[in-house]
């Protein structure tokens, strides 16, 4: 199989995947949303740790304890994805899937307004036009739900801070969530601990099906991220581009069909303006790259 078609299978499967996320997390109630958060990363913890000695890669663990400025960004990225993770869980169990999925259509945007603000980055025109289409959606939305999104907004900011420390960071995925996860551990070890000694504790106690799913949250959490980090350098980014809509159209429709969550009009006109910005932003994205393929092979041809 040629590698491109490799790529873009395992990019899709990465996706795909997280878009089957709101079938997974209801499935370990009674646990509470913290405490599934617990065990996603005690368990991510100890399978990424495996991974990373299976793939001969604890030396960079070790380089990241002797460089400050990795240090500090990588403990940014844990605690932002480890606030992405509690929202989302929290909020797939508490019947707000579409609001969830809207957060992940905005977050390129919000990744791009992100790169603005802090790289001092510069748009074209169709990009602001874009991100102002984005924002009247915003406006329409909190009219429709009257208030802020903020669950969507929280977790589309917290993601783009995520990739934003991981791209400065600029570490491998793999040995990079292992590190994240481990410096997060100790704050979950001694939640599960307090859960166990108080009786509040749900693994153990709902029998053995139960706990198995709980420790399944490990591979949950690294199966697809080791689809994406081998579609990553075998597809363009583009492509990666493209993909990602997978899973929140996933979400979306998981939440309305499957679930049946409300959706007035106000918020069909919101999503609608949203998937409007994001084809505006992914035309401008592929006619930019083909102008500059173009420009490439003709300063190639003229050399």
């Amino acid at each position: 199989m040629p590698e491109s078609r490799k790529g873009l299978l395992l990019g899709a499967s990465a996706y795909l995947l997280w878009g089957l996320f709101p079938l997974y997390w209801p499935l370990l109630e009674p646990a509470g949303a913290a405490e599934i958060l617990a065990h996603r990363v005690l368990w991510s913890s100890i399978t990424m740790g495996l991974l990373v000695l299976v793939l001969r890669r604890t030396t960079h663990l070790r380089a990241f304890l002797t460089n400050r400025r990795l240090l500090g960004l990588l403990a940014l990225s844990a605690v932002t994805v480890t606030s992405n993770w509690a929202l989302y869980i929290w909020g797939v169990n508490n019947g707000r899937v579409v609001e969830t999925s809207l957060g992940y259509f905005i977050n390129p945007l919000v990744t791009v307004l992100m790169g603005v603000v802090l790289l001092g980055e510069r748009l074209r025109r169709p990009q602001w036009a874009a991100m102002g289409v984005g924002l009247i959606a915003v406006v329409v939305l909190t009219l429709d739900y009257g208030r802020l999104p903020w669950l969507a907004l929280a977790l589309a900011f917290s993601f783009g801070t995520y990739g934003l420390a991981k791209k400065t960071a600029d570490v491998g995925a793999v040995e990079g969530l292992a590190f994240e996860t481990m410096l997060v551990t100790p704050f979950a070890l001694a939640y599960v601990g307090w859960l166990v000694a108080t009786g509040a504790s749900s693994f153990g106690t709902e029998g053995a099906g139960h706990a198995a799913l709980l420790v399944t949250t490990g591979l949950v959490t690294a199966v697809p991220l080791i689809c994406f980090g081998a579609a990553a350098t075998r597809i363009p980014m583009v492509t990666i581009g493209l993909l990602q809509y997978l899973a929140p159209v996933l979400q979306f429709g998981f939440g309305v069909f499957y679930f049946g969550e409300d959706m007035p009009t106000g918020r069909w006109i919101g999503f609608a303006l949203v998937w409007v910005a994001l084809a505006m932003f992914t035309w401008d994205a592929l006619r930019h790259r083909r102008r500059q393929l173009v420009l490439s092979v003709a300063g190639a041809t003229a050399a």
